[in-house]
């Protein structure tokens, strides 16, 4: 058994300090794709309440990283560095996570029903990432990884509808709520990108390569690449 202050003991708090802002991030992002699809303030109010939570989780993890990476050797070294980045990427989902509840407590009694339907499939596919991310970094799952890499770009479709619908109307007509609806659906892509990045991160523990250098080095899509490491190809 290790010693309460090994660095074993550390890495594995650190690691369900870990899991843990995962799992209140997705809470958080589903109380986001709820609260807005039903205008309840309650569940906006828990998207700020999740913020909070992950601010401190992200400092309990850089903390907790600090004083431990110089008692590990490389490998271990790599995991600790994985975490602070989550830790960061998931504080980072939060406050986008908040300014978008903000967002919609102003202005969602104006929304159009398209933009609401958009938007809870935005939230509803964060959320789902964002499961994918902790199953896949708990189990150092490539195919995991690479889905969060493919449901990437659902986001980014849903975006750009968003935007060309408020920034090219049919009816040639800006709609007053435009401003927040689009800052909004920018706040989700970007939250996106963070999951992504993390999806990004897992694969890199598990391969020992860059997703990034990999594909200009081999110009192949990061799906077929990592699934071939994976096959052992």
């Amino acid at each position: 058994m290790s010693a309460p202050n090994s660095p074993a003991a550390g890495n594995s708090h650190l690691l369900e300090l870990t899991y843990e802002a995962l799992r209140v991030a997705h809470r958080a992002a589903t109380a986001a794709a709820e609260g807005v699809a039903t205008s309840a303030r309650a569940l906006l109010e828990e998207v700020r309440e999740h913020e909070r939570a992950l601010d401190s989780l992200d400092r309990d993890i850089d903390d907790l990283v600090t004083t431990t990476i110089t008692h590990v050797g490389d490998e271990e070294a790599r995991l600790l560095l994985a975490c602070m980045k989550f830790g960061i990427s998931l504080e980072r989902i939060g406050d986008l996570l908040l300014s978008f509840a903000n967002r919609a407590e102003t202005a969602a009694a104006s929304f159009a029903p398209e933009d609401v339907r958009d938007f809870t499939a935005m939230g509803s596919q964060l959320e789902k990432m964002l499961g994918d991310v902790e199953t896949a970094f708990r189990d150092r799952s490539l195919d995991k990884a690479v889905s969060v890499l493919r449901a990437d770009s659902e986001i980014d479709r849903l975006r750009n509808i968003i935007t060309f619908r408020h920034l090219e109307p049919e009816d040639g007509l800006r709609r007053p709520d435009s401003f927040h609806v689009l800052c909004m659906a920018q706040e989700l892509e970007r939250a996106g990108d963070h999951a992504k990045n993390m999806a990004e991160e897992v694969c890199h523990l598990v391969s020992g390569r860059t997703v990034r250098h990999v594909l200009r080095a081999h110009d192949r899509p990061a799906e077929q690449l990592l699934l071939e490491q994976a096959d052992g190809r």
